[in-house]
């Protein structure tokens, strides 16, 4: 008896102190698709929802509650002899203290989701070798996950996982496949994201998901008032990047996860001036002006 109690503790202990860092959702649309057999889309989705959330990519202990929401959203456009092409959305979001609500922090559709999948071959992570473009184009994203998310509760916390997301860029620059390339038409790829997400000029983007969240949202618990202006503080901090890059991909990206949030949290109470919020939110992001015209 001693025995089994002392296996089940170990099996306890082992649980905790290697609990995997994402609470993955993963969504495998197929209506695009005539052939293929459905289970294999199944098969797709249970086998890149099981690598998500059983590998380990962090060194930190994880307890369940600190888990980070996401959602991997694939929509395949055309199949043929295993290989895919598809358009890959990925959503996260991070707790807002003392609160049941969460607040998003990346909102992201990937339109070069191009790989091959095999049923029931194993999926090997190696943040130093290319071993498939699925495999590669999941983890930069839990990797940008994981460091985004650790940016809104330290400021630069992310650097080490934004890094190694960065990384796995160079390592699949080889690959061929699309989207991870510079020297790619447009600047909207991983490469590009990831360059500017740790590029100087774009210290003020990581800067304002700290106050955002730190200095906004998590204080409104306490003085809404006080949490509202922390945020308007971070949108002031955003202004910095449209002086030198107007229309950046990072903005772009910024207010793709947070516009419909600015708009309700300045849109009730308490009131606060707000004329000049909107002033800056209408020069760093004018295509949103119907969304900020609702503030008051």
């Amino acid at each position: 008896m001693m025995r089994n109690l002392f296996l089940i503790l170990v099996l306890l202990y082992t649980n905790f102190a290697f609990s995997q860092e994402l609470r993955a959702t993963v969504s495998v649309n197929y209506e695009q698709v005539n052939n293929g057999n459905p289970q294999l889309f199944k098969n797709l989705e249970k086998q890149v929802t099981e690598f998500l959330n059983n590998t380990k990519w962090t060194e930190n202990e994880v307890k369940d509650i600190e888990k980070i929401d996401c959602n991997f959203f694939i929509n395949i456009t055309s199949f043929s002899s295993n290989n895919f092409e598809a358009t890959l959305q990925v959503q996260a979001s991070r707790p807002v203290y003392n609160s049941t609500i969460s607040s998003p922090i990346l909102n992201i559709n990937d339109k070069n989701f191009v790989f091959r999948f095999i049923e029931f071959e194993n999926m090997i992570y190696d943040a130093n070798n290319f071993t498939s473009n699925l495999v590669s184009i999941l983890a930069f994203y839990s990797n940008l996950i994981i460091g985004i998310e650790m940016d809104s509760f330290s400021k630069f916390g992310g650097t080490e996982y934004l890094g190694i997301a960065a990384n796995i860029v160079n390592v699949a620059q080889s690959s061929g496949y699309k989207g991870w390339s510079q020297a790619e038409s447009g600047n909207n790829n991983r490469n590009f994201l990831i360059s500017d997400m740790l590029s100087n000029t774009f210290e003020p983007f990581r800067l304002a998901m700290y106050m955002y969240h730190r200095d906004g949202m998590d204080k409104m618990s306490e003085n809404v008032l006080q949490g509202k202006e922390g945020v308007a503080q971070s949108l002031e901090l955003l202004s910095q990047i449209q002086k030198v890059r107007p229309n950046s991909l990072i903005s772009r990206t910024f207010f793709d996860i947070k516009s419909e949030e600015i708009v309700s949290i300045f849109s009730g109470g308490p009131k606060m001036n707000v004329s000049q919020l909107v002033d800056t939110l209408n020069k760093i992001s004018p295509l949103n002006s119907q969304k900020w015209n609702k503030i008051r």
